[in-house]
């Protein structure tokens, strides 16, 4: 039986697109370094006879804020996320509404589309992540109520324009899940976030959702992770009331898989595909054929092999500015998922 396999997302920038992104001057010259980074993405994912590509996120400044680019009615001083070894991003908090999205997901869809005939994935960012832009202390004249309302729209209209311009899936980041329980143990906040999300989900036909998937891990940035430390098992056991048709889950990196492989199996419901993670894109070693093959195995003996699919744990580079991993790492960890998988399927066919 054939067992899907599909990237999470983003690719390292070459040190070239860095340069032109950073540089002062550079402004004139980055236009054509972001369209030749495109192009040698799709390129180089074709080379890996990945049955699915997306663009690399090549031209996002983050999986996160990329709806934000070019919005003026924000400031600075949002949440701070903390990864393990020290480092933090920061959200911005809106300082006005209207909240529109300044940037749409289509536009990084399109441009791959263009350069290929393989089917195309397109993540999107969560209406969970971005609720977390509005201030503690409101807004005057615009309540958190109606933010909410015009955030939804915003995530459904992100998600729709995808699927119009023929995306193979539409992937929604959800780290935040993970990270939710170690800011709140009780769970509060994560049932928050999956009924916020579900909003979105639900405005979608039976048909559509099965095109629709949500991805978890504990963060992945600069080769550190924000919510690593947060049982597993606690948010797998919600995470499947959310609405879509593909899960992609981080595993590779997980220090007891079996033990999620098992809670997978609990709560996987029948119309629902896991993705799990066979590539540790934290760990610079680069994994064999064989040994994603083992780890395919490993979950083939606790998910169906109709709702089984293999990915990386995370994307590569989720923040632009991440050069922890090599381009050319990057690659040979998705051949070598490629390549396992195909090994895997082999032997389970036998």
């Amino acid at each position: 039986m054939k067992i899907s396999t599909e990237p999470i997302g983003s690719i390292p920038r070459s040190p070239e697109l860095l340069a032109a992104i950073t540089s002062a001057n550079g402004g004139g010259d980055l236009p054509k370094q972001y369209e030749k980074a495109i192009s040698e993405t799709v390129a180089a994912f074709e080379k890996t006879g990945s049955p699915v590509i997306t663009d690399g996120e090549q031209t996002k400044s983050s999986f996160a804020t990329y709806p934000l680019e070019g919005l003026t009615n924000l400031t600075a001083e949002g949440m701070k996320i903390n990864f393990e070894d020290g480092h933090f991003r920061q959200l911005p908090l809106l300082t006005k509404g209207p909240f529109k999205y300044g940037n749409y997901a289509v536009k990084y869809l399109e441009s791959a589309k263009k350069l290929t005939d393989k089917p195309v994935k397109q993540a999107v960012i969560s209406a969970s992540a971005l609720s977390l832009i509005y201030p503690p202390n409101g807004i005057e004249g615009y309540t958190q109520e109606q933010f909410i309302s015009d955030l939804l729209n915003e995530c459904e209209k992100d998600i729709r324009q995808c699927l119009q311009q023929g995306a193979y899936k539409v992937q929604m980041d959800f780290t935040e899940g993970r990270l939710s329980l170690k800011l709140d143990p009780s769970g509060g906040v994560l049932k928050h976030f999956i009924d916020l999300n579900n909003q979105v989900f639900n405005r979608f036909t039976t048909e559509e959702q099965q095109k629709l998937g949500l991805h978890v891990c504990p963060g992945g940035d600069h080769d550190s992770t924000h919510s690593a430390d947060v049982d597993y098992a606690d948010l797998l056991a919600h995470l499947f009331d959310l609405n879509v048709g593909s899960f992609y889950l981080q595993l590779a990196s997980e220090p007891d898989r079996v033990k999620v492989l098992k809670t997978i199996k609990q709560y996987l419901k029948p119309n629902q595909k896991a993705f799990i993670g066979v590539i540790d894109v934290l760990n610079p070693a680069i994994e064999t054929a064989e040994e994603v093959k083992d780890r395919v195995l490993e979950a083939a003996g606790y998910i169906p092999l109709e709702q089984l699919g293999t990915t990386d744990d995370c994307g590569f580079s989720p923040f632009c500015d991440d050069v922890s991993t090599t381009r050319e790492t990057a690659f040979a960890k998705i051949k070598a998922r490629i390549d396992g998988t195909i090994l895997a399927e082999k032997q389970l066919s036998a």
